[in-house]
């Protein structure tokens, strides 16, 4: 059999209190982000927040991670579907990338927030499309991470 891909995953300091719930659910049914996984074994390695704007823990915790056996590390969708959106995701992914694979995206897009979303205009430009193709669920999936 082969070795699981070891996952670190990085939440949005806002939802520092957040139990995981809707990542942790998507990374054991393989949805969303973790959509990318369904014919491989996968192990959470590692969990932590940014530690808020402007992200000094963006530096530090992949590293970490890293040390722990993490290839890849997926930033939350929580730092997309926020209001605002995390304004650095772009420039967090291209510094993780520097040393490790990177994912934007964990749980599907829940419905609530791509129909807010979609009515502000918020991910209008093409690089939002780009950050939000991982966690574009069909309509069924995003319902049910109401």
């Amino acid at each position: 059999m082969d070795k699981p891909i070891k996952i670190g995953i990085i939440i949005c300091d806002r939802y520092r209190t957040c139990a995981g719930g809707k990542c942790l659910r998507s990374f054991h049914k393989r949805e969303g982000a973790f959509d990318r996984y369904k014919e491989v074994e996968i192990e959470l390695v590692g969990f932590a927040t940014c530690n808020g704007c402007p992200g000094g823990n963006i530096e530090y915790a992949p590293a970490e991670m890293k040390k722990n056996g993490a290839e890849v590390i997926h930033l939350a969708t929580g730092m997309v579907v926020g209001y605002p959106p995390c304004p650095r995701i772009r420039y967090f992914s291209q510094f993780i990338k520097e040393k490790i694979d990177v994912v934007v995206g964990t749980h599907p897009i829940p419905t609530s927030y791509y129909q807010t979303h979609t009515n502000l205009g918020t991910w209008d430009s093409a690089t939002w499309k780009e950050l939000l193709a991982p966690t574009l669920a069909d309509e069924k999936t995003r319902d049910s991470y109401n």
